[in-house]
């Protein structure tokens, strides 16, 4: 709560209720009076407050209450009510204009000693979550609201448009309305509205667009990680499209399964679908018949935004365990519609099993139906090992690539260094941007090469590089960067850029269920590399590669080093991530963080799906998980929701502090699954005051972890 005092005439603009005490000492009594309001973080219409008095310099305690203010002339009582014994103030059911109100406490004994305390009436403002989202006909979609200020009842009435037809509800406790979406067609608002009475009455909404499918008709691309049940397990990777017919049909598709050294092709066959579980919007089993007689099967879940996130499980007869992710692909023109850059991340092993990790970029300009790839850049580590693919990073590349003139939705790519390999990639979802935005255009790439001492195994993602000047000014803000290397070495960090080439921030890490947090804003430093940095090794070009140090312990004693990571750039403050000093192979990408003045607890209520999304260690089960966060009030932040695979029951807490850092405990399922995680946020929408997405981490001493992402 931000406090005032009297005088601070120059502060009366500010919207939450604050005050500070102030004496009088009128007579020379030697008698003073404070006001104090029990720290509350703000006054909304018809709020019940006790204000309290503290006398010094008599033994008469007795004060009287009043209240004044610009507006509190009329009828109608407009700045409230306040009893003049008690202290016990009624805020008014609309805010007053001004909104400043003054409460003045008088002595009993010196009617000249009193004290003020100047408050401020808020409107009470509600939002409900998922702010937009697509619900499959019958099925049942969960929403939560929350009130601000925090301390408003959480308490709500549910509602929806058009009344006749839009569908029932179900509320139960936690700020939770259960929906259950009609058996037609159609655009819906669902209301959430305060039952605080105050003028205009406080109510949030959320678009619903109730359809026949969540996956609905198109092409979709996907890519997936995991291992098979050799033992040791191999790695097995997978890249491919389908398409989508009506109710969740698939009506064919090809799919790039890279496993034991060498690439299958296998077209997707009907008799392939996407079911919603039970009535549930926001979970369903994704069943893909492949041409070779194999059958996969995943378990799904859905974000609002209808991005489906997967694992597989030995169960379905495969033998193999992973997650993935599918996406609908963007509009036809959105790639080579003309010159453009992406920056790259892949991951995948060589021939002797060793973890590999590449990193780079790759001007591709188009020439019908393919096109041609110069001036390209790449960085590798295989193992600690950099110069087995294309010498001393980094690398020079140049290629092309081709649609399939076959299979839709194929397209090759062949990349030239020291060595010359082959990809396959498939357009996903997003967009070209002109400014770093959450939706940028990906493609989802794996190698077709026979795995040899020249040529490891990958695949990983392509994303749109956006057009800029890539120098220490395009890294000036707030990031999340997770990685992951091998033997169950993960990490998050949370670090803040200055567009002068230093770098700070804290960061946790489970390296096999050693933990480690350094929370303090420990200094590093990054580089833009070009002519002038030396120490980048890189020559003259403006491709975006940064070198950032990163997981240092400079708290320690003896201090910590920091690891230098390559980095190239896909937008302001966002990249793939390459540790190239280290056996740990650590890879993975750097995400802006939208810079705001602080996080609140009451930012994250809401339906997140969450997903393994890197796993470097066969041992580790990779999960799904439906979660519920919600605010009941009171300074109570819980969780709920599904974990899969096993539908076990997840129940819980967290926090976030003002940095967008916090916890997420989890008390079920009982030992050893249960968990404390660490999460880091990386999304926020603004205009609905909500956090979107989180990155998240077990930080169990004595179990390994995987990364996971949540996405509203």
């Amino acid at each position: 709560m931000i406090k005032k005092c009297l005088f601070a005439a120059a502060l009366m603009s500010l919207a939450l209720a604050g005050g500070c005490a102030k004496g009088g000492n009128g007579t020379g009594s030697g008698i003073t009076v404070s006001v104090g309001d029990g720290n509350i973080p703000a006054i909304y219409p018809n709020q019940h407050v006790t204000f309290t008095a503290t006398v010094t310099g008599t033994t008469n305690m007795t004060v009287t209450w009043s209240l004044s203010g610009t507006a509190c002339t009329g009828t109608g009582n407009p700045c409230g009510t306040i009893d003049k014994n008690t202290g016990a103030y009624v805020a008014p059911a609309a805010v007053p204009s001004p909104a400043t109100v003054t409460i003045t406490a008088t002595s009993a004994a010196d009617s000249t000693a009193t004290g003020g305390l100047q408050v401020h009436i808020v409107l009470i403002s509600v939002v409900v979550t998922p702010t937009t989202v697509t619900v499959e006909q019958n099925l049942v979609q969960q929403f939560t609201a929350v009130a601000v200020p925090d301390d408003a009842p959480q308490t709500f009435t549910w509602s929806c448009m058009p009344t006749a037809s839009c569908g029932s509800f179900a509320p139960n406790p936690n700020n939770v309305a259960v929906y259950t979406a009609p058996a037609s067609n159609l655009a819906v608002l669902v209301a959430a509205t305060s039952t605080v009475q105050q003028s205009p009455a406080a109510a949030g909404q959320a678009k619903v667009t109730v359809a026949t499918s969540r996956l609905p008709s198109g092409t979709y691309a996907f890519r997936f990680s995991g291992y098979d049940k050799s033992s040791p397990p191999n790695p097995v990777a997978v890249a491919g499209s389908l398409t989508a017919g009506a109710n969740g049909t698939i009506t064919g598709g090809v799919e790039d399964v890279l496993a034991a050294g060498a690439l299958t092709q296998s077209s997707i066959t009907s008799g392939s679908s996407y079911v919603p579980s039970s009535n549930d919007n926001n979970l369903g089993t994704l069943t893909l018949k492949l041409s070779t007689g194999t059958t996969n099967i995943y378990t799904a879940v859905l974000t609002s935004s209808g991005i489906i996130r997967m694992i597989e499980s030995s169960s379905d007869g495969t033998g193999i365990t992973g997650s993935g992710v599918l996406q609908k692909s963007a509009t036809s023109t959105a790639f080579n519609a003309g010159a453009q850059t992406f920056v790259f991340g892949f991951t995948g092993v060589d021939s002797t099993g060793g973890r590999v990790g590449y990193v780079g970029m790759l001007p591709m300009t188009p020439s019908g139906t393919g096109g041609t790839i110069t001036g390209g850049l790449l960085d590798a580590n295989d193992n600690t090992t950099t110069t087995n693919v294309c010498g001393t990073p980094p690398c020079n590349v140049a290629g092309s690539y081709q649609l399939d003139p076959t299979i839709p939705g194929l397209w090759h790519m062949t990349l030239n260094t020291a060595q010359t390999q082959h990809f396959d990639f498939f357009v996903s979802g997003g967009q070209t941007q002109t400014k770093t935005g959450p939706n940028p255009l990906t493609l989802y790439a794996i190698s077709t090469d026979t795995i040899d001492g020249a040529h490891p195994a990958l695949s990983g993602s392509m994303v749109y590089q956006v057009p800029m000047t890539y120098d220490n000014t395009a890294f000036n803000g707030t990031s999340v960067s997770n990685l992951t290397g091998t033997n169950a070495n993960v990490s998050l960090t949370a670090g803040s850029t200055d567009s002068n080439g230093n770098f700070s921030g804290q960061f946790d890490q489970n390296n096999a269920g050693t933990i480690l947090s350094v929370t303090s804003t420990s200094p590093f430093a990054y580089k833009y590399c070009n002519a002038a940095s030396p120490a980048c090794a890189a020559p003259s070009y403006t491709s975006g590669r940064y070198v950032f140090q990163m997981l240092g312990n400079p708290t320690a004693n003896p201090v910590v080093a920091p690891l230098p990571f390559v980095l190239y750039a896909s937008g302001a403050n966002r990249g793939f991530l390459l540790d190239q000093s280290s056996p740990a192979v650590l890879t993975g990408t750097m995400d802006p963080q939208p810079a705001k003045a602080s996080y609140t607890p009451t930012e994250l209520p809401g339906t997140f799906a969450a997903s393994t999304i890197s796993n470097s260690d066969p041992t580790l089960v990779p999960v799904v998980q439906n979660l519920l966060l919600t605010s009941p009030g009171g300074g109570t932040y819980n969780v709920a929701g599904t974990q899969n695979p096993g539908s076990q029951p997840l129940t819980g807490s967290y926090t976030i502090a003002s940095g967008g850092v916090g916890t997420l405990t989890l008390t079920a399922p009982p030992p050893p699954t249960a968990a404390t995680n660490v999460i880091y946020a990386i999304d926020f929408d603004a205009v609905n005051s909500v956090v979107t997405d989180f990155m998240m981490m077990g930080t169990t001493s004595g179990t390994p972890s995987s990364i996971m992402f949540a996405q509203q």
